[in-house]
């Protein structure tokens, strides 16, 4: 009976944590560009300290990025997803390290941050046709 007053009075089932609508990759490809706009900005500048916080604000952004990647990742994606893709794995690995001292956070080449937007492109392709499903 004590335990009847504390059963939930309904079950709700998701495929992600949340319902959806949290997620979208597009919060990773806005910082995404704003990693190119600073590595842009860095090299139409001559003032050390401007350039000195355009990388600051790169790295930071980078970190933003693997970050709103990892989420996708590990929260939004389940097994299914990765049957049906079995390329998913293998292109967050890819992202991330774009976005990581490999890449944009330790590049100031404006070409590294296409290649991460171009991955960032591939996931959300993907994950908006999990979300016709």
């Amino acid at each position: 009976m004590i335990r009847d007053m504390f059963a939930p009075a309904q079950s709700a089932y998701a495929h992600c944590d949340l319902p959806c609508g949290i997620y979208d990759p597009a919060q990773a490809r806005i910082e995404a560009e704003s990693v190119k706009a600073c590595m842009t900005k860095y090299h139409a500048s001559d003032d050390p300290e401007f350039k000195a916080r355009a990388v600051s604000i790169k790295e930071q952004r980078s970190q933003l990025v693997k970050d709103h990647l990892w989420v996708l990742w590990t929260d939004y994606f389940k097994p299914p997803h990765f049957e049906k893709y079995p390329q998913l794995n293998d292109l967050f690995n890819q992202a991330t390290k774009l976005a990581g001292a490999g890449g944009t956070k330790g590049s100031l080449d404006p070409a590294v941050a296409d290649e991460l937007l171009a991955k960032i492109d591939e996931i959300a392709a993907i994950f908006w046709e999990t979300k016709k499903a």
